[in-house]
């Protein structure tokens, strides 16, 4: 079975935090400082991500076998095996010797440290060429009768049926013809064959959780228009994603061969890499090491042009338990208090993957790097297992437009800032949609159980893919 609509197996909290007053008027004592800012970042997550300790969600069970993950089921049980435990360390971490948690307490000092310098530049807007960089979060919803860019009836060759709402129970579909519109700028219309010109001889890769996928999937079907392309090259078998015998891949890589553009997606729930404890052991429980970008992206960040990461809906404990995943920072296991919530460390690992790819960008000039803010869930009157639901389907109730000029996902804006990184923000626009998720209309949804995590597609993550084509050079 497709998917199973990933039976809302994301339970995870959109952790969408006020910025700590520390790091807005960073003055004083740096060190003093930087204690507090990781003090009340750890306190302002703790307290917005509550919902951290949910129990594992319908369906997930433990694979044998990394490689055997169900990709397309269940959200799939979140095992990639890591390799080469030699791998080049972050640079906050690079340095590190003596006493694990001592360089734990560095790591964490230098990282919110970094941070902090790096919002000194946020009072110069960053310009290209002699045009101001638009504000891509800032903006409103509009009515498109253009959309939209491909059927919910065809793109079988790439769009998971448990995410084509077409094909669902659902009667109304206003939310595909909405189109975001950022304020003060132009956003260019998408159009396959200008991608593929745009992206000629290059390859853009999409890593992360089964959000990440529903934008993976979305740009193929934007590429095609939704129509079949026998032409497509599946090419997965370059980067180690070749199906396996008795299982699905860690990921899909497809390539236009008119212009040798590769489009590919990498399974990873929390951008850390994940290795087997004791090799022998079928049962063996996980280390997930939070500083280790994972081995696919060691491997294969020199062959990317345009990477787009995210992460966010994995980090919770029943997750964590049902996975059997033991946090590991600089190679031992984590015992350091200030990494105890599970707020502090998905932003622990946000920062350490957004620095290690930063560090690549010189030895990569050709890599456009870009973190996407957290997809917002809208759950309501309880969560995916006590009743939760999203049984609006009338377009832009909550609102049609934003006006705010931050990002209402702070852990990804602190994260890139003072990088090369670029975030690509779509959570506020995102969270007008309650409208777009598959909600009830699965075809095999559990009675009671809604799915407002994932998105129908055509749909909100088309609109993911309009922003990120309007900055790929």
């Amino acid at each position: 079975m497709e998917e199973k609509d990933k039976v809302f197996t994301e339970a995870g909290e959109d952790h969408i935090a006020e910025k700590p007053p520390s790091l807005r008027e960073a003055e004083g004592d740096p060190n003093q400082n930087v204690e507090q800012s990781l003090n009340l970042t750890s306190q302002g997550v703790a307290e917005g991500g509550q919902e951290d300790e949910n129990t594992p969600e319908v369906g997930d069970k433990q694979e044998k076998l990394p490689n055997l993950i169900d990709m397309e089921e269940k959200d799939k049980v979140f095992t990639e095996a890591g390799e080469d435990q030699t791998a080049e360390k972050p640079p906050i971490l690079r340095e590190a010797e003596g006493d694990p948690n001592q360089n734990v307490e560095q790591s964490l000092n230098m990282t919110l440290q970094g941070a902090a310098e790096g919002q000194q530049d946020d009072e110069n807007t960053p310009e290209m060429g002699d045009k101001q960089v638009c504000n891509y979060a800032k903006g409103k919803w509009v009515v498109d009768d253009s959309l939209p860019l491909y059927s919910g009836f065809d793109c079988k060759q790439w769009l998971a049926p448990g995410w084509a709402c077409r094909l669902m129970q659902r009667t109304e579909f206003s939310y595909e013809k909405l189109r975001w519109q950022p304020k003060d700028c132009k956003m260019e219309r998408f159009k396959g064959d200008e991608f593929l010109k745009r992206m000629q001889g290059k390859t853009l890769a999409f890593v992360g959780d089964s959000l990440g996928r529903q934008q993976f999937q979305s740009l193929m079907c934007m590429i095609t228009g939704g129509l079949e392309r026998n032409d497509v090259l599946d090419v997965g078998g370059e980067y180690g994603l070749a199906v396996p015998e008795n299982g699905r891949p860690d990921g899909w890589a497809y390539r236009f061969p008119t212009t040798n553009t590769t489009v590919l997606y990498y399974w990873s729930s929390c951008l850390s890499d994940v290795e087997r404890i004791d090799p022998e052991d079928p049962n063996t429980h996980y280390a997930m090491h939070l500083d280790r970008p994972p081995a696919f992206l060691r491997e294969n960040l020199h062959r990317i042009h345009v990477l787009v990461l995210n992460t966010g809906h994995h980090w919770n404990r029943g997750k964590l338990s049902a996975n059997r995943w033991v946090m590991h920072v600089g190679g031992v296991k984590n015992t350091n208090k200030r990494l105890s919530t599970m707020g502090d460390l998905k932003n622990f690992t946000i920062h350490s993957i957004v620095s290690w790819v930063n560090s690549k960008l010189p030895e990569n000039p050709q890599l456009q790097a870009f973190y996407r803010s957290i997809s917002p869930r809208h759950f309501s009157g309880g969560e995916w297992n006590t009743g939760g639901s999203c049984d609006n389907t009338i377009p832009m109730s909550i609102g049609k437009e934003i006006v705010d000029e931050e990002s209402k996902d702070y852990s990804a804006w602190h994260a890139v800032q003072g990088t090369g990184v670029k975030i690509l923000d779509i959570t506020s626009s995102s969270k007008l949609r309650d409208e777009g998720h598959i909600s009830r209309y699965s075809l095999t949804a559990k009675r009671g159980m809604q799915d407002c995590l994932h998105w129908c597609l055509p749909g909100v993550p088309d609109s993911w893919n309009e922003i990120l084509y309007a900055q790929i050079k």
